[in-house]
């Protein structure tokens, strides 16, 4: 985990390079992630860039805690699997459903921009996912859904595939978050892109559980030299970036690694 005044100092590095949107954390978690998400929220969100986010279960009471800390948008998680709602939370599966439902409806209420993540969803059987996300959209609440690959076992033409099934159920932004256990995390952002998804989840060099996730750098330069997307960032930022981000955690990137290596 990092301190709070490492928080601090990666979300400068980040603002000055003109990252667009910072999930800066879960408050639940601890009272110090709480005050770093605080005074990040501070220095940016009056600037209006970098947008601040928070993290938060599907649980009023974490709902209210992003809110206090002056986020502009909160990221509202639930497990959308059977198998994870079943095995992991021993829950039937409606409540996963009703608690999604009233704490996307808490976040509204509380003027956040309200992202909608269900956990495991690309792994989930079809009709069960779209009844979900359906069911959030139409009694619940949600300014923009994640399509979220927490296992990393998406491929890119089921990207393509998923985003536009998903289009034609509900008219939200939809929001890229994808794990690289099998290195697809940037073809698959590009694919799900291409597709009409809005928003990229990626994080720097691919830090992140397990395998790690989307590496921004990766994303953010095939946009611009193979599709001719400039999404404004200042590049010659990115390697300086990564080797803080590295020296913080002490994680080894290999010599050869695209952008950072």
């Amino acid at each position: 985990l990092f301190t709070k005044d490492q928080k601090i100092e990666l979300a400068e590095k980040m603002a000055e390079m003109g990252i667009h949107r910072i999930e800066a954390g879960m408050p639940a978690v601890s009272p110090q992630d709480r005050e770093a998400i605080v005074e990040i929220a501070k220095r940016y969100n009056q600037k209006g860039s970098p947008e601040i986010f928070a993290f938060a279960r599907c649980m009023r009471d974490d709902v209210k805690l992003a809110a206090d800390c002056g986020v502009k948008g909160v990221v509202v998680e639930i497990p959308a699997s059977e198998h994870i709602v079943k095995y992991a939370y021993r829950w039937p599966y409606e409540k996963a459903i009703e608690l999604a439902i009233d704490a996307t409806l808490c976040a509204k209420e509380q003027g956040l921009y309200t992202v909608f993540f269900p956990i495991d969803g690309t792994r989930t059987e079809l009709n069960t996912f779209m009844n979900l996300i359906t069911r959030v959209a139409n009694e619940g609440h949600m300014d923009a859904l994640a399509i979220v690959d927490t296992f990393g076992g998406l491929a890119p033409s089921a990207c393509s595939y998923l985003v536009k099934e998903i289009k034609k159920k509900i008219d939200k932004p939809l929001e890229l978050h994808f794990h690289d256990d099998y290195g697809l995390g940037a073809a698959n952002t590009l694919a799900g892109l291409s597709a009409g998804a809005e928003v990229r989840h990626t994080s720097i060099s691919g830090i992140g559980e397990r395998a790690g996730n989307t590496p921004y750098e990766q994303v953010a330069l095939a946009l611009l030299t193979m599709y001719g997307k400039d999404t404004g960032l200042k590049y010659d930022r990115m390697y300086g970036l990564s080797q803080l981000m590295r020296k913080m955690t002490g994680l080894p990137l290999r010599p050869n690694m695209g952008i950072v290596g």
